[in-house]
């Protein structure tokens, strides 16, 4: 949600009791506006966050770790240089502005010295400036004089605070009912617009909770009152917003509103690590795969060029057939085709400056290169058909990718064709992400999340095991585990449920899927990874479902 004053000064609250007293032991700049803070506590180390960013600007506290760049940038070098084993000695907020700062005790090698971090937390005017004797040090985003933000932000400049609103105080009693009276329109966006510090959708929870009959004590007590309830609200199953309290319906509670906030910011950046993985992924895809389109444009175009190499070939031999009744200079004749049935004749042009023989030589020259086009070019197409098929499949399991953990391997595959930067080893060394795992009625359902895991899934499986793949879609295999018994029906129908859904054929209706024991199913050599050949098969139409009721992983 957007941080407004109201909810920062609830933030910091809680933020001054967990961090008071804590000593700077890391910090680091993983992204362009973003600061992070690896405070060390009394309770334990904590993870502290400042961004600036104009869609996201938060203080939270953390638990995801981000890569830090090789090259601190120079203000991660300033707070490190001035913060590095500070103390917090306070923390706060400005009345009414959702700014932030946080005062230090820092030590030198000859004098304790008093510093302050401001985190402005103001969308897309969101900065931190480090300020000592209100003197600014240095800030993340600075301005100069003569610039349109109306405030100079560089080293060596007076820090001073943005303009005040005008707007009403947040406890102004009288102010805000005398104002009230005249408002015969939409409640919350009078609140968000007549009180200092209060957003649009803060403003909105006002208001549903007092409803018509709203009074100027009901919104200075929602907004100075220390009874809250701290949640994350939910639409259609996904994070939507962590509040301070909400009267809506699907939410999840949470003891403390640093909690609410630490888990919707992780779902959101899961989220948006899992969406631009994805699009990385599909762009390096899709980039070979229209590559490979526009190769097998040209192959078709040869081949299409060669498709009268046999007519060639009839040319020459009839031009060797009929040597005695042509004479040098003649630009063509007529020859009976003695190939065909009915007698038809042949017209065949000849060059002037050559015998009848070099002529002869020269379209069967035309054909013998003819034909090795043909077949080079065959060898090609088959080839470039089946690394796009490859291809192909990869994207299906992008597309049916469901968490971050699912492109990891994805990824070292890409990397291992050359279609995207190799991982390191150290990450090839880590272990490896475990197959969708479902358990239905006694048994145990794997399905691969991409073609490695595919290729182990097949290993996994031992040689009575029944494993399933869509007929004519890509999909991931799926494998159940039997011990030796008897699948029933139910079971064999929800794991071809299952194999329809993680396919190209997700969005259809009556998706074919075959079925065969493990033993069936054999992997030629060198043949690209999750490729398989089959028989034996039954198969069986089935409509695709997820079903996560099954689900164990």
């Amino acid at each position: 949600m957007p941080q407004d004053a109201f909810t920062l000064n609830l933030i910091i609250k809680e933020l001054r009791r967990k961090l008071s007293g804590g000593k700077i032991s890391k910090i680091t700049q993983p992204q362009k506006e973003l600061l992070s803070f690896i405070v060390y506590t009394e309770n334990g180390s904590v993870k502290l966050e400042i961004c600036v960013s104009a869609k996201s600007c938060r203080i939270n506290l953390a638990e995801t770790e981000y890569p830090a760049p090789k090259t601190a940038p120079g203000f991660c070098m300033l707070l490190r240089k001035h913060l590095q084993n500070a103390k917090i000695t306070d923390i706060g907020v400005i009345g009414g502005e959702r700014i932030a700062y946080f005062d230090f005790d820092c030590t030198s090698e000859f004098e304790l010295l008093k510093m302050r971090l401001y985190a402005e937390i103001m969308g897309k005017y969101s900065n931190c400036v480090l300020v000592k004797d209100g003197i600014i040090l240095g800030a993340l985003k600075t301005s100069a004089i003569g610039e349109s933000t109306g405030r100079v932000l560089f080293a060596g400049a007076k820090y001073a605070l943005p303009e005040a609103q005008d707007k009403l105080s947040q406890n102004d009693r009288a102010g805000i009912a005398a104002a009230l009276s005249d408002c015969d329109g939409d409640i919350a966006k009078f609140i968000s617009e007549r009180v200092r510090g209060v957003s649009y959708s803060t403003a909105l929870e006002i208001a549903e909770t007092y409803g018509e009959g709203i009074t100027a004590d009901d919104i200075v007590n929602y907004l100075g009152g220390e009874a809250y309830s701290p949640c994350v609200t939910f639409l259609n199953g996904k994070e939507k917003d962590f509040k301070v309290r909400s009267c809506e319906r699907e939410k999840k509670p949470y003891p403390t509103l640093l909690q609410a906030q630490t888990a919707y910011y992780a779902a959101i950046n899961a989220r948006q690590a899992f969406e631009e993985k994805k699009k990385k992924l599909l762009s390096a895809t899709n980039s070979a795969v229209k590559k490979l389109e526009k190769r097998l444009a040209v192959i078709e175009q040869k081949l299409f060029e060669c498709k009268d190499m046999e007519s060639v070939k009839l040319k020459g031999e009839l031009i060797t057939a009929n040597l005695y009744a042509i004479k040098r200079g003649q630009s063509g004749f007529e020859a009976v085709n003695y190939y065909d049935e009915k007698g038809g004749t042949v017209k065949i042009d000849l060059d002037k400056t050559l015998s009848p023989a070099d002529n002869a030589q020269r379209y069967y020259k035309k054909y013998a290169k003819l034909k090795r086009t043909a077949l080079s070019v065959s060898a090609q197409k088959a080839e470039a058909k089946e690394k796009l098929d490859y291809l192909n499949s990869v994207i299906s399991h992008i597309y049916a990718g469901e968490c971050l953990s699912d492109f990891e391997e994805t990824e070292e595959e890409l990397g291992a064709i050359g279609l995207i930067k190799e991982q390191n080893a150290k990450k090839k060394t880590e272990s490896k992400t475990p197959f969708r795992t479902f358990e239905k009625d006694g048994f145990t359902i794997f399905a691969g999340r991409n073609n490695l895991q595919n290729d182990r899934l097949l290993k996994r499986l031992s040689p009575q095991d029944i494993w399933l793949h869509t007929q004519k879609y890509h999909s991931s295999h799926v494998g159940i585990l039997t011990d030796g018994k008897a699948v029933p029906d139910e079971v064999l129908l929800a794991a071809a449920e299952i194999c329809a859904y993680y396919s190209d054929g997700r969005d259809g209706t009556k998706i074919p899927v075959d079925f065969v024991i493990r033993k069936q199913v054999k992997k030629p050599p060198k043949s690209n990874a999750g490729f398989v050949i089959y028989d034996g098969y039954n198969t069986m139409l089935v409509n695709p479902d997820a079903h996560a009721e099954l689900r164990k992983d």
